[in-house]
Order: structure tokens, then sequence, then C-alpha cells
């Protein structure tokens, strides 16, 4: 039966009209948003709260030094304030400073900023991070920062003022605005502000963020000041800024149809095959008419008229259409050889047993904003070996510390089956256990990350395979390091065995017999049947290494050889020219020498000489080996194929096995399979 029930009305006197509805709608401002929602931006707790304004204002230190070309030297001083829960934090750097009339602005205006739209890599992008700090140390304590800058061209003048945030208008509130002399400094800014906070040590700390932002940022020098008076130095290990990243136009690959539409919409070109040749990187006249053709839209249609479903055809056909990767001068991944540098110098008190070759990947795009990822392993000596390894993520230069969980780098690690490569995984998945600690870095020009407050990267599955496949081939040359160094124990042992054993029968022998001792050199040669390769390392003095290359010929033939290494060629000293062996080094410091008719039971020595920032971030075994078969080598690898130098040919008996190619590498892109 239908339903009787009449709906009931609310009495006159509680009833609102729409017009009365309306009457109570009104805009909010963004500073206003934020305040309520301070954990949308990290400030969610006391301890975070206090890393996240150190982390927001040593990144514009570090972006603006960078910008302008100087060497970072960067101070951070932690102090306690007038009540328990409060701490005056104090940041200054070298950079070029601040024009007197834009600093209120800088540090008092959410979403105010010169890197919003640029594509380009930077850490801070949005305006939201220092202007936030400010504002959260003005709501916990009621005090206003206090700002200083110094430009060069202010003709030896600084100013300082102190700057507070308005909340319902998104506008700073200046007061004490004055000019100074800022003694011994040429250019800079400090910011000082209170603000309520947890002082904590361990892994999610102050001293944490800065030690990780050591190890991306070598070229940095950072002082810190902590509330008990300690102070800790992270010296610069390298005079060599990163290249600094131009602005492109945006990669189509990866692209979202919304994102499409609103680029035509706005693009000033009259035609379709305009609008994608030039505000599309990498986009030609081939490919433009290839899209076109695909998508069947007529070249000549006007971007602004361009239907949904046309949209979305030209999407589909940028998805088949083979496009060039975008350029890789709009970011500044750290480089293999930096990210190895900066382990070492920070990492040097744990005294790792190896950092395994760090790998930067090709760049990809994901949503058409171009990114490259990096990683590397550090692995074995003091590294606590019964828990978790520990994983340290970056984001175009910047540690993340929360939200592990939660970010894509933490999950790609978990997928990875480490049992492959000498790490114990509890189940075949899930965070590998062992002395391991293992970097990712992303780069990009536009990092996804999940929130404001930029913690943990969103899991793209462009993001997540790159990560995958990075992490890898590192965990590869890992892999093969240890398999080196559980072949050299064994072989070591064995000539242990070998060379104290036999010498004593054969005395006793002698001594039984009545007979000279005869020679064994070459019986041990016999039985060893191997060329051994055993690298020293001397330092004379300070980014100074000489490497010396014993090489002995443990068979019953003469032996010839040829060696390679991958030496940072900023670092070579002449005498590496000097040595006899020495046959040729490329522009990208690949170098070789050749060891020709090595008689048995006989040994030589290379020796060459590295100076420089980059000197110890070559590694002694990292030595190849091509023109004779790897497996009578102990001590070094076979010539890896990307190295683009073949194998030399020398064909030294029926019995020997010939290698005119080098070894080949397993791509990248296929399945590792079980090694």
């Amino acid at each position: 039966m239908p339903s009787t029930d009449k709906p009931v009305k609310p009495a006159k006197d509680t009833a609102l009209t729409a017009k009365q509805l309306a009457a109570k709608q009104q805009e909010i401002s963004v500073t206003e948003f934020f305040e309520k929602n301070k954990q949308i931006l990290g400030f969610d707790s006391r301890q975070k709260s206090l890393i996240m304004g150190v982390k927001e204002a040593v990144d514009n230190s570090l972006d603006a030094c960078e910008e302008a070309g100087y060497l970072p030297d960067i101070i951070v001083r932690v102090g306690r304030g007038e009540d328990e829960d409060e701490y005056i934090v104090y940041i200054e750097d070298n950079g070029p400073g601040i024009v007197h009339k834009m600093i209120p602005n800088v540090f008092g205006r959410l979403l105010y900023g010169s890197r919003f739209h640029a594509l380009r890599q930077s850490r801070g992008q949005q305006g939201i991070g220092i202007s936030a700090t400010i504002m959260f140390g003005n709501i916990n304590t009621g005090k206003p920062a206090l700002v200083m800058s110094k430009t060069t061209d202010a003709d030896g003048v600084a100013w300082r003022m102190r700057i507070a945030v308005d909340t319902k208008t998104n506008r700073p509130v200046v007061t004490g605005d004055e000019a100074f002399i800022w003694e011994g400094k040429e250019h800079g800014t400090g910011v000082e502000y209170a603000t309520k906070g947890r002082y904590v040590t361990g892994r999610q700390s102050i001293f944490e963020y800065l030690k990780e932002t050591a190890i991306v940022n070598p070229h940095a020098r950072i002082e810190f000041h902590d509330p008990e008076g300690k102070v800790y130095l992270f010296e610069r290990a390298t005079e060599q800024l990163p290249p600094r990243s131009k602005e492109i136009k945006p990669h189509p690959e990866g692209m979202e149809i919304g994102d499409l539409m609103r680029y035509a919409a706005d693009t000033g070109h009259k035609n379709v095959k305009a609008f994608l040749k030039n505000d599309f990187s990498r986009v030609t006249d081939r490919i433009a008419d290839e899209i076109l053709s695909t998508a069947g839209v007529k070249p000549t249609a006007r971007p602004d008229k361009l239907t949904r479903e046309d949209l979305r055809e030209i999407i589909k056909a940028i998805g088949t259409v083979r496009i060039m990767a975008p350029p890789t001068d709009c970011l500044s991944p750290i480089g293999e050889t930096l990210i190895k540098k900066g382990l070492m110098h920070i990492l040097d008190g744990l005294r790792p047993e190896y950092y395994a070759t760090p790998v930067t990947r090709a760049p990809k795009t994901v949503n058409g904003n171009p990114f490259i990822i990096e990683a590397g392993i550090v692995y074995g000596g003091e590294i606590p070996s019964d828990g978790q390894v520990q994983i340290l993520r970056f984001a175009n230069r910047v540690p993340l510390l929360y939200q592990h969980g939660a970010c894509v780098m933490t999950k790609a690690i978990a997928e990875v089956d480490w049992r492959r490569y000498g790490l114990e995984q509890r189940g075949g998945k899930g965070i590998p256990y062992g002395p391991a600690i293992i970097l990712v870095h992303i780069a990009s020009t536009k990092v996804p990350f999940t929130s404001e407050g930029k913690e943990a990267v969103a899991s793209f599955d462009e993001i997540q395979s790159e990560v995958n496949l990075a992490l890898r081939l590192c965990a590869r040359n890992l892999k093969s390091h240890l398999n080196k160094m559980e072949r050299k124990s064994k072989t070591h042992a064995k000539f242990r065995i070998v060379q104290e054993i036999l010498p004593d029968l054969a005395n006793k022998s002698a001594e039984m017999l009545g007979r000279p001792v005869p020679d064994l050199s070459r019986t041990i040669s016999g039985i060893m049947n191997v060329v051994w390769i055993e690298p020293s390392v001397e330092k004379p003095a300070k980014n100074t290494r000489v490497l010396r290359y014993g090489i002995y010929n443990y068979t019953t033939q003469p032996r010839s050889v040829r060696l390679h290494a991958h030496l940072p060629k900023d670092c070579v000293n002449l005498t590496l020219f000097s040595n006899p062996y020495f046959v040729e080094m490329n522009e990208d410091g690949k170098a070789t020498w050749e060891v020709a008719g090595l008689q048995p039971s006989t040994d030589t020595e290379l020796v060459f000489e590295l100076k420089g920032d980059m000197a110890d971030t070559f590694d002694a075994d990292d030595i190849y080996i091509s023109g004779i078969n790897p497996m009578m080598v102990m001590g070094a690898e076979a010539l890896p194929g990307d190295w683009g130098i073949k194998g030399l040919e020398i064909v030294e008996s029926e019995d020997d096995y010939v290698r005119d190619e080098p070894e080949e590498e397993i791509a990248a892109e296929e399945d590792l399979g079980d090694e």
C-alpha cells in the first residue's frame, strides 16, 4: 500500500531560507584554510612541526644559492625559548638575498613564489613552505618572525623586519622595518622565528634531516647548533655545483585530457599542428602530422575549437607515436659519482664494506612531467645486520622522513626479490633485512607528492616501474661484488692450503731422501690455474689515491690480459700515462691497459694516481678484464657489454676458452631471472 506519511516541516522559527543560507557563504582565504588544516602541510605534531620548519627554510636556502651559482653555506640554530616547549629557530644562508620590497611577500604570504609555473626541477614550487612556517609560529607563540637580507647591489646595506601573517587576508604584517650594516656578510638571508615544538634525536630528527641533506647535496656546507649547544658540521665534499636546471615545455607523453584541454584553450597558435609543435617538447613537424593523422584531426583545426572527442583521440594517438624522451636539462640529477661521494662522505663512520655502483636511469614522464630515478646501495661494515635495511628517500635532493609506507619508493623496494642479491627477505617479499642502506632519489619538474606536506611520492605505475628497475640494476652490482668476494675468499683458502702443505711435503721428502728441495712454483701454478689480480690503495695526501694492481700468472702458460677501469675523469694524474701498460682513455674516463705475454709463475705491477675531490669515489675492486677467459681470472670481472669496447681475442691454446665479445649485460627492461 502507498505510504500515507507526510513530510515533516520544520518549525517556522528554526527554518532558514535560501537567502539566509546564501548570506552565510563567503570566500575562504588560503591562509585561513591552512591555519585550520595545518596537518596538510605536515604540521601535525610538535615533533614534526619543528623539523618541517627547518626543512622548508633549508630547502629555500639551497635553491637560492644554486640558482645564483653560489656554493651553499648554511647555518641552522635551534635554541630554547621562554616556555618549556618553545624553540627559537634561526637559519642563515649565503644566497643572493631578497630585494627589500619583496621580503614581506616571500615570508608573509602563502602561494607566492617564482617557481610554480616554471617547468623545471626545484625543491620548492608552491610558495607555501617558509610562509606557512612563519604563520604556524605566529599562531602558537604570538610572535612575529625576524627576517634579514642583503643583496650584492644594495651598496652594503642590509634590511631587517619583523613579519607576521594575516590569515584573513593572506597578507604580511610588517613591523620594525629598518636598514642596518650586516658585518661580515656580503650577501644572504637569515630568518629567525619562535615556534612550539618537541626536539628529539634519532631517525626522525633535525640532525637526521640535515645529515641526509648533506648526502645528496655534497656541494653544501651545513653547520648545526642543537638546543644543548653542541655543534655538528657537515663539510662540503665537493666544490662542484649541480647543473642548473632549465625551464622546458611540457612533454606530451602521459598527459591527461584535462591538461591538454587547458593547454589548447590557452595557446596563442591558430592551428592544432602549430600548437602541438610549439607548445610541447620533442614534437616535430613529422611527429605532429603522425599524431593528427592517427587521431583523425585536421592539422588546420583551431585548438580552442577542438571537441572533447578530438582531444581524446589526440591523447590516444600520442600513446602510439614514438616520441623522444624529454630533454634532461630541465632536471638536475645528483649523478652516480656524486651519490657515491655523498654517501662516502657522510657514512664513513660506519666503515661500509662496499658502495654498490649507483644507478641513474634515463628520463621518463608521468602526467607530462619528466622525471629521473636514481638509486644506490651501501653494504656491510658496521651497518646493523639484525634489522630491516635503512631506506633513504629523496625528492629533488630533499630527504623524506615521514610516511614511508605511503611512498611509491618503499613499495618498489618491497617488490624486489632481494634474496637473489644476498639480502634476507622473510616470506619472499617486503622490506629486506641485512647490513645495507638503500638510497632512492626522484628528480622531477613536478614531484607528485601525496600531500602539500611533501612527505611521500604518489604511487604512479611509471615511477614505481623505474624505481624497481634502478634498484635491480644497483642490486646486481652488489650481488656481483658479493660473488667476487666469496670466490676470492675460497681461492685464498685454497692458496693457503697449497702453499703450506706442498712445501711441507717437499721439505720432508727432500730431508728423507737427502736431496735438495725442488722448485714448486710451476706445480703450484698448475694446481691454481688462475691469473690473480690483487689491488691495494695508498693515500699519501688529502684527495690523492695511488692505485696498485699486482698481476700474478699462476698458470702454466704465458698470459695476456687487458684491464679496464672507469676513472673519475677530473682526477686523473699524468702519471697514469707514463705507465708502460697504458693504452688509452676516452673522454668519459674509461681507461685501458694491456699486459702482454706474462710468463708462468711471474708477476708484474700496474700503478696509477688519482688526484681531486672525486679520487676516493673510485673503488679499487672496480677493475674489469678482456682478452682472456674471465673464469681464469681472480680479482676482476669480465668487461661489461655497455662499455662499447670489444674484448681482445687472444688464442693461447686449444684448451683455452676464447672470449671475443664482452659479457652481455642483462637489459633492465627484461626480467633478470635467477642469478
